[in-house]
């Protein structure tokens, strides 16, 4: 089984026309088809910058303009597209229970009962999107939220350009589809200002989080994955074989030194994943397998 089979529930219906991955580098965009057309369009620096707490979009007028450029011509309808967020515009958290309740109605309250505390936003102004996996008796839930503004500013060039944005996800939690591991794996992916990292076991995500960077050196890194590491031993016994890796470029060796574990980098049929498209090639990975 690939992991995770998050996106592989969304993408029941059929995929939009278009699938978008915002950075802070710009905008990678995809038409679907088979093969699909694959671009990017670069973003000057002061155009995004990535938060989970404040206005990511600091030149709309920047963005917009660049969106449109990408839009069809002559559509007279909405153009259905996903849309790809940074890691660190959305808080993702996993949250264990003994249960869950099958009834969506009782689903939420209990996911913002156990967010309340643990988010750096107001829950009461926050989206928030959540997906139960079956786990060995128990139920780990993948809890995605983020400030009502925050989502709003993303979305609104799109909608400006005719894009109907039904699908908003994370680079990250798309890029998790490029993982072929069976087992258990860990992934360890920079963008920008930010180091995501991830623990998977049989498929199932058990762990993500979201960190911002001072320098980014490799040193700081490990000392990040280091804890992560931990986590693996004491929750499953062991440790893993190798690191999968994501932006790191010509420093992954560096980063295997300093960790003493092979990084290995993820790797997708539609090209080499990057800080800016990791996110844009696993939906798209995705996309090939429910077809």
């Amino acid at each position: 089984m690939r992991a995770p089979s998050i996106l592989k529930r969304l993408l029941s219906d059929p995929p939009p026309r278009f699938a978008f991955e915002i950075s802070e580098s710009g905008i990678a965009a995809a038409r679907i088809g088979s093969p699909p057309e694959i671009g990017f369009r670069p973003l000057e620096a002061d155009v995004i910058a990535v938060s989970p707490v404040q206005d990511n979009v600091q030149r709309m007028d920047v963005l917009t303009e660049q969106v449109r450029a990408l839009a069809p011509r002559g559509e007279k309808k909405r153009v259905r597209a996903a849309l790809i967020l940074p890691d660190h515009s959305v808080r993702v958290s996993v949250l264990d229970f003994d249960s869950f309740p099958s009834d969506p109605k009782q689903q939420l309250p209990l996911v913002r009962f156990r967010l309340k505390k643990s988010l750096p936003f107001d829950l009461d102004a926050a989206a928030i999107s959540y997906y139960p996996q079956a786990n060995k008796g128990r139920v780990d839930v993948v809890v995605a939220a983020a400030p009502l503004e925050v989502l709003s500013r993303y979305e609104m060039p799109f909608r400006a350009a005719g894009f109907h944005p039904g699908l908003v996800t994370t680079s990250t939690l798309c890029a998790l589809e490029m993982v072929r591991e069976q087992g258990v794996a860990v992934v360890a992916k920079r963008s920008s200002r930010a180091l995501t990292l991830a623990v998977l076991d049989q498929g199932v995500l058990k762990l993500l989080r979201s960190i911002e960077l001072s320098d980014g050196g490799v040193a700081e890194v490990a000392s990040h994955l280091h804890p992560t590491f931990a986590y693996m031993e004491d929750q499953f016994g062991r440790l893993p074989e190798e690191v999968l890796t994501c932006g790191f470029g010509r420093t992954s060796d560096e980063l295997a030194a300093e960790i003493d574990r092979p990084c290995v980098a993820l790797r997708s049929r539609y090209g080499a994943p990057d800080q800016f498209n990791a996110g844009l090639l696993g939906y798209l990975e995705c996309l090939q397998e429910v077809q």
